[in-house]
């Protein structure tokens, strides 16, 4: 098997925890699925050869398992400060500034005590990794982003704007 094709099979499942990290409500159970797509994604990353988003990930998935025991801000400016660090160590030109800019957005969504904010700041950084996935040329990434985006918007869907029409009614 190709370094290629084992990198699809592993977003490829990575795929899977995405698809239902944002149908659960309870922010514990968000950050677990989204701990266990970022090892995947990584690993993906890391056969593909693209240094900056394998690193990002490592950090994302470390990130996901401290924001399950805290939302210190403090902690979260580090993690922040080790993604602009990884982004210039590893630097790959326009793939880093999105990994980047995807894995702030990401961070400041992993230590907000509140899901909603969680998945309005996941959208954007989620959708920078979207652009950043199709330039490096992984179609397996790109459907997870994809995939990634549409399971948030059902979320956010089924938990904040039904019920507020609901209310209306």
């Amino acid at each position: 098997m190709s370094l290629f094709v084992l990198s699809q099979v592993l977003v490829g499942v990575a795929l899977c925890s995405d698809i239902i990290s944002f149908q659960f409500k309870k922010r514990a159970h968000i950050i677990s699925c989204l701990f266990a797509s970022c090892i995947l994604i990584s690993l993906h990353f890391i056969c593909l050869g693209h240094w900056t988003a394998a690193c990002l990930g490592i950090l994302a998935a470390s990130r996901f398992l401290v924001s399950l025991f805290s939302t210190s801000r403090v902690v979260m400016l580090f993690f922040m400060g080790m993604a602009i660090l990884a982004s210039i160590l590893t630097y790959e030109g326009l793939l880093s500034i999105l990994g980047c800019g995807g894995s702030l957005f990401g961070t400041v969504a992993s230590f907000s005590k509140d899901d909603k904010l969680l998945r309005q700041l996941m959208l954007i950084g989620t959708i920078l990794w979207l652009v950043h996935n199709i330039i490096a040329g992984s179609p397996g990434a790109v459907v997870v982003e994809i995939f990634f985006i549409c399971s948030n918007l059902v979320g956010y869907f089924r938990y904040y704007i039904r019920p507020a029409r609901q209310a209306l009614s």
